[in-house]
């Protein structure tokens, strides 16, 4: 039933504006439409993510979210890191980490968290 349906990312955040700083700013999403100071709705490539406000942000341990980077691993990784964005890293078994990058043969991933501790994933996929 939902095969063919496009899904999208939600994340919750305890202030919007601090939110919409760091997704908009750090991140680079760009807006597409608001829910007055509920929530806001982003593209990411040919995806959306919707910002909203929640008493439970930040309360996930596991990954809120992943964006697909392909080959610009790297670049992205150096990008966001010198915009201040700390990297997480994780002894994972199996992997080698180069850097701030992950890595599994060929696949490679990257953790950071948003200003409420919401776990964001990068991947080489």
């Amino acid at each position: 039933m939902l095969g063919d349906k496009e899904a999208v990312a939600t994340i919750a955040v305890k202030d919007l504006a601090v939110a919409k700083k760091f997704y908009e700013g750090t991140l680079g999403l760009k807006p597409l439409n608001a829910q007055g100071d509920e929530a806001v709705t982003y593209k990411s490539g040919s995806s959306r993510v919707i910002v909203y406000r929640s008493q439970y942000a930040g309360t996930n341990k596991a990954t809120a979210a992943n964006w697909l980077v392909g080959k610009d691993m790297e670049t992205v990784v150096q990008g966001l890191a010198e915009r201040g964005v700390p990297f997480e890293h994780y002894d994972l078994p199996g992997m080698t980490r180069q850097g701030h990058v992950h890595v599994h043969g060929d696949f490679k991933a990257a953790w950071f968290k948003d200003p409420d501790g919401n776990i964001i994933a990068l991947m080489n996929m």
